[in-house]
């Protein structure tokens, strides 16, 4: 009966094998996949974006960064996609400021899967600098079109690898993050009437 299901960042089962190898294969996910299925909305952030692509709820994988060491910063991103329920709260092409801590958070798939996933407009976030312009010197992991943030094709399910939950007060340095949640609440409001 929930609205919605939130898979959290944090190193599940040690990420021995790929970051979320593991955890994806757990008994929860088929609960987890079933939901997604009936329409209900997941959001994967970090170790849960790792998931939701280990799993298949998203195409592509997130893998070792280009510099293969952790990092944490914030970091700008660019709104590719305001018409999602993860990202209603947000205008097209708007640069906001959310945290990243990775080591494996380099975004990668098959050209085809990349072309399919710009067509139908799945990309939500890029990588960006402080004005919005997408470059490799903006792109702090190695992600693929500085891709950080991925729709599946129904618009349910959003992973990403910025942690958007530390970036949801002032006191916290920004509150960017913040809307998407506020539009997932919005969306799962306006579902219910």
């Amino acid at each position: 009966d929930y609205d919605a299901i939130i898979i959290p960042g944090g190193f599940s089962y040690g990420d021995y094998l790929r970051s979320g190898a593991i955890a994806a294969k757990t008994e929860i996910m088929r609960d987890i996949k079933s939901h997604a299925s009936a329409g209900g909305l997941i959001l994967g952030i970090c170790n849960g974006a790792q998931i939701g692509c280990e799993s298949g709820l998203i195409d592509g994988i997130f893998t070792r960064n280009m510099y293969p060491k952790f990092i944490s910063k914030p970091v700008f991103l660019r709104v590719e996609n305001n018409v999602s329920p993860f990202t209603s709260e947000y205008r097209k092409g708007e640069v906001i400021r959310i945290p990243i801590a990775h080591k494996d958070g380099r975004y990668e798939a098959p050209p085809d899967i990349i072309s399919k996933l710009n067509d139908n407009n799945q990309v939500a976030f890029r990588f960006c600098d402080q004005e919005g312009k997408i470059s490799e010197e903006s792109n702090p992991n190695g992600s693929l079109e500085n891709i950080t943030g991925v729709l599946n094709r129904e618009m349910n399910v959003m992973v990403m690898m910025p942690h958007p939950e530390r970036a949801s007060e002032k006191v916290l340095g920004s509150e960017d993050g913040l809307r998407i949640f506020k539009s997932m609440i919005s969306y799962c409001d306006k579902k219910e009437k």
